[in-house]
């Protein structure tokens, strides 16, 4: 048997508790292969939530962990929040803010429909009851009939002409999660143009980008009635930004 590598490692000790089984040597196949640890393990743990990822959504990276915990303190001083998670995934988001705060409601927006499933599973499994969710299809907005107090999206936003995602991302993940369009930009616009219909009048849209986003996203913003902050990851990469409906 080769050496193994830390994540061969890693997906003995998570997967299989530290026995070899032929189970085991197939997934260290898939690793070999190129296919994300997550995948193979099958969960990735964020903010105190495990996350499953049955369906293979975008796996969630620690830039969003960072900024997502930064939306808990903020939403966390709102009485009985209204948050919509949109481009939901694997709903790390939602189920963030619901594993955090108490007096809250989530909706998740997700356009592929295998992934619906995952964001339930991902509920029950971190013990939140599906009276406070609700799990809505369709392109962005498209069926989307409430407004909220937040708006949380992690939308795809690579731009395929400079497409920093490794060859693993690329092979892996779903590129409909990934690629954002001409400059990774197209989405965002919608999303910043479409979101004032579905914010209350002091409602707040936190959206991740690409620091190479962040100029056209303070212009959007600000045609689209919005006070927009960029703010940097714990990297220091311009990676999110709070946009805040102007009173």
């Amino acid at each position: 048997m080769l050496p193994m590598t830390q994540e061969e490692e890693w997906l003995l000790t998570d997967k299989y508790n530290d026995i070899v089984t032929p189970a085991f040597e197939s997934d260290r196949e898939r690793l070999r292969n190129g296919e994300p640890l997550a995948y193979v393990i099958g969960w990735i743990p964020f903010l105190d939530t495990r996350i499953f990822l049955d369906s293979h959504p975008l796996i969630p990276r620690p830039e969003t962990e960072y900024w997502v915990a930064q939306a808990c303190t903020e939403i966390r001083t709102s009485k009985n929040a209204r948050v919509l998670d949109l481009c939901a995934g694997s709903g790390c988001i939602g189920i963030a803010l619901l594993h955090s705060i108490e007096d809250i409601h989530v909706d998740f927006a997700e356009i592929d429909a295998s992934h619906h499933a995952t964001i339930l599973k991902n509920l029950h499994e971190n013990g939140i009851s599906t009276s406070q969710t609700q799990i809505i299809g369709g392109d962005l907005f498209s069926n989307v009939t409430k407004q909220y107090d937040y708006i949380l999206s992690n939308p795809p936003y690579i731009d395929p002409a400079l497409d920093r995602a490794t060859e693993s991302v690329r092979v892996h993940e779903p590129a409909t999660a990934l690629y954002g369009g001409i400059d990774g930009f197209e989405i965002i616009a919608r999303i910043i143009t479409e979101a004032p219909a579905f914010l209350t009048p002091k409602g707040v849209l936190i959206i991740e980008h690409e620091p190479e986003q962040s100029a056209s996203i303070c212009h959007t913003a600000s045609l689209s009635g919005f006070e927009t902050e960029v703010c940097k990851d714990q990297f220091g990469v311009e990676r999110f930004s709070l946009l805040r409906l102007s009173s």
